[in-house]
């Protein structure tokens, strides 16, 4: 999936050209398609840092991701983060099956969650996609699920945030406006991934509102000290990171998850309901009032914070407020290796590699979405 970058304006001209002349399926080349790949698998994912390129790349080289993989990024041109040197990254490893489509034009807060400026994008990217994944990142502007702003919560880039919770609202659908008809009822096997930061755009952007911060709204914990005396199994990320920063700790957490069992992780992957997997996790938001047609499937162990969602009406919508992306990753680089100085991380490895369950579900994760993207791109072709 290759868009031309190009300004709004005239990209709107040359799409009704588009739509006239059928290009999206043509046999001389769809526009989302490399050269060297006649019918590709088509991937979206939101927010292409250096990091993100980098994940989805060794997700490839492990074979979570197809090799036929056709990857667009997708960002909003007044987002506050630099892409440079991801897309020089692309450029000077002449990475030809990962492009950038940097979307123009008026966004706000009051456009969101109707027809706006950007739904003949949302439209296009929908059409030319056999998978969407929203990746981490900091904190939605706690205005546009209508709650004040926590002394907590850090706002960085609000156009991300307008831009990815738009989208999905436009794909599901949502409790803002329950007469808007969502993209996905055209296509309603589409995988759409949510991670971390991406779980929770899945909600909000349906009408669901967050937990502002865990550890002070669900915990009642005020002080870092008073957080590391707790559990780490009810850690969500490092709090060691805060207050040492000069031993460098490895700033994510390893933790078990409790598996609701009548969820897709027992449902649809097969794992058993006592079966509770280490994921890693950095966040202190989740999800607390639901949006329009979701459900948990997996809880902390305690019950208290939620790790994960499905949608009911389109079953291959996923949201996990933990990254299994990074872990693979991690494992594979042994990125964890520079952070030596850490105990604590060499223990929690050990300890993933000793618990049976914990690799195998987060790889499955994977699997079942690039599965599911394969099984689109057959349907959709046909």
């Amino acid at each position: 999936m290759i868009y031309p970058d190009r300004h709004h304006s005239f990209f709107r001209i040359i799409l009704v050209s588009i739509f006239l002349l059928s290009i999206y399926t043509s046999s001389n080349g769809s526009l989302n398609e490399p050269d060297q790949i006649v019918d590709p698998v088509r991937f979206t994912f939101l927010h292409p840092t250096l990091r993100s390129i980098k994940i989805i790349i060794s997700l490839k080289d492990q074979g979570f991701l197809p090799q036929d993989l056709a990857a667009t990024g997708v960002y909003h041109e007044k987002e506050l983060t630099d892409f440079k040197k991801a897309q020089e990254f692309i450029e000077t490893n002449k990475v030809s099956w990962i492009k950038f489509y940097k979307i123009s034009g008026e966004l706000n807060s009051d456009q969101l969650f109707q027809k706006n400026p950007q739904t003949v994008e949302f439209v296009r990217i929908f059409q030319e996609s056999d998978g969407i994944v929203f990746f981490g990142g900091p904190d939605i502007p706690p205005s546009v699920y209508s709650k004040k702003t926590n002394l907590l919560t850090e706002i960085r880039t609000p156009f991300r945030h307008y831009l990815e919770l738009s989208f999905v609202f436009h794909l599901f659908g949502g409790n803002q406006n329950k007469q808007f008809k969502p993209l996905l009822d055209e296509s309603p096997f589409l995988p759409v991934m949510g991670l971390c930061l991406g779980c929770q755009t899945l909600n909000v952007g349906t009408g669901g509102t967050l937990i502002q911060d865990i550890w002070s709204d669900v915990y009642e914990k005020k002080y870092v000290e008073d957080i590391i005396a707790m559990p780490p199994d009810t850690w969500h990320s490092n709090p060691l990171a805060r207050i040492h920063p000069e031993k460098r700790p490895f700033p994510l957490n390893l933790h078990p998850i409790k598996f609701i069992e009548e969820g897709k992780f027992v449902r649809v992957f097969g794992f058993k309901p006592e079966e509770t997997p280490l994921v890693l996790s950095s966040h202190h938001q989740m999800a607390d009032k639901l949006g329009k047609g979701w459900r948990i499937i997996a809880t902390s162990l305690d019950g208290k914070v939620v790790e994960a969602i499905e949608h009911i009406k389109f079953p291959n919508a996923l949201g996990v407020q933990f990254h299994p992306e990074y872990l693979l990753d991690v494992l594979h680089e042994k990125r964890y290796k520079a952070f030596k100085s850490d105990q604590f991380i060499d223990d929690s490895f050990e300890r993933l590699r000793n618990t049976p369950s914990s690799i195998p579900f987060n790889q499955k994760i994977w699997i079942w979405f690039s599965e599911k993207m394969i099984d689109h791109r057959n349907l959709s072709r046909r």
